[in-house]
């Protein structure tokens, strides 16, 4: 039988050889191939240049993958040990933000720190999933089933959701709402406190429209009726659909598409970029990029099905959840089906601290898998020491 030290810490430990080997290498081409199709897509956008946006996303692809292995080998019971202080630091950017934060696009979302401007929201993401993990990791089920034990997390999920808001990102802010939402559902609180938060949320819309900034409001009132503004503010929506519509069942070719080739289709190498791949190779490419996602997905549920400790579990969950959450975003919002919120497509769409948050989090993903079999007390005094 194992000795308390082990059942605290887990199996004999793994070499840097080992964990190197035990890294899921076909989710890793998996990742690559879908990273491929963003390079395709950027390359067209650049009307066959390489320059300036597929170039870029290959280097910072090509780092995220050494990133993610490197992250992947860290011991899991590291990220669970500083998950509260990675949490603060993301927290002292966030609110450095609001201090001098850098403005782009009518928005104060970036802050520079000299070597790199980065978006403190993005890598809340990572940090809020991992401090939420911690939390739930050291709770009993009856803690979890308490309302009042279930304050703290709450606090913890409002406060970057509130700054986050504040600059204005509505699309972030919703993500961290959800991706949290996954890990309570995960951790095992009941449904009926799911039901209660939604009631309050629906009732509290009244409330809420009248804090929206007015651009804000403007794409909801598009969302509704975008004919009403066809050359102003249902312009862009308009002009996704008609390239989704135009691309039917195969497609106009790679770099043949009319809509984004002649510049109607705005934001192509970002937030429509989805658009433009649908224009370009049809249903059939996109139904295959959805199918790609789906790989993905499937393999963060296996990961987290498999590992035996409940930090874990609960990152994976997480991390599946945002990744989910970055697909249907963006591709419901190209399609009309949500308002424009400004979020990106997943390893396609153009942007540096989305690649750097999307690879820290598969890193994690990776991290979780590698380190399945390690069994982790509850108690503080085991985590801490």
């Amino acid at each position: 039988m194992p000795s308390m030290l082990d059942v605290r810490y887990g199996e004999p430990s793994l070499t840097l050889w080992q964990k190197f080997w035990r890294i899921n290498w076909l989710f890793v081409i998996i990742l690559c191939i879908t990273a491929s199709v963003g390079f395709a897509m950027l390359y067209s956008a650049a009307d066959g240049n390489i320059d300036p946006w597929a170039s870029r996303q290959m280097a910072r692809f090509g780092f995220g993958l050494v990133l993610m292995t490197c992250i992947a080998m860290v011991d899991i019971r590291f990220w669970l040990r500083y998950a509260y202080f990675i949490y603060s630091a993301a927290m002292v950017l966030l609110i450095a933000v609001e201090i001098a934060g850098t403005i782009g696009m009518g928005a104060q979302r970036w802050i520079d720190l000299g070597i790199v401007t980065v978006q403190p929201s993005e890598l809340m993401k990572i940090a809020l999933v991992i401090a939420l993990a911690r939390y739930f990791h050291g709770a009993r089920l009856e803690d979890v089933h308490s309302p009042l034990h279930l304050i703290a997390p709450l606090i913890l999920v409002l406060l970057p959701a509130g700054l986050v808001m504040r600059q204005p990102d509505l699309g972030t802010a919703l993500m961290l709402v959800l991706g949290s939402g996954a890990i309570f559902f995960a951790a095992g609180v009941r449904m009926w406190k799911f039901g209660v938060v939604l009631a309050v949320a629906i009732s509290s819309l009244p409330i809420g429209w009248q804090f929206l900034r007015d651009y804000q409001k403007q794409r909801v009132l598009t969302f509704l009726n975008p004919e009403n503004d066809p050359l102003g503010s249902g312009y862009h929506i308009i002009q996704s659909k008609i390239a989704l519509g135009s691309g039917g069942v195969f497609g106009k070719g790679f770099m043949q598409g009319t809509q984004s080739h002649l510049s109607f289709l705005p934001e192509m190498q970002t937030d429509f970029i989805f658009t433009m791949l649908a224009e370009e190779f049809g249903i059939v490419g996109a139904l295959m990029l959805l199918g790609l996602y789906s790989i993905i997905l499937i393999y963060g549920i296996f990961f987290s099905l498999s590992c035996r400790n409940q930090f874990g579990r609960l990152v994976a969950i997480g991390m599946t959840a945002t990744f989910f959450l970055y697909v249907f975003i963006n591709i419901a919002m190209v399609t009309g089906l949500i308002p424009v919120v400004g979020v990106p497509l997943p390893l396609i769409s153009y942007g540096g601290t989305a690649m750097l948050t999307l690879m820290i989090g598969f890193g994690m993903l990776m991290g979780v898998y590698v380190h399945r079999d390690m069994l982790i007390g509850r108690r503080s005094s085991e985590i801490d020491a």
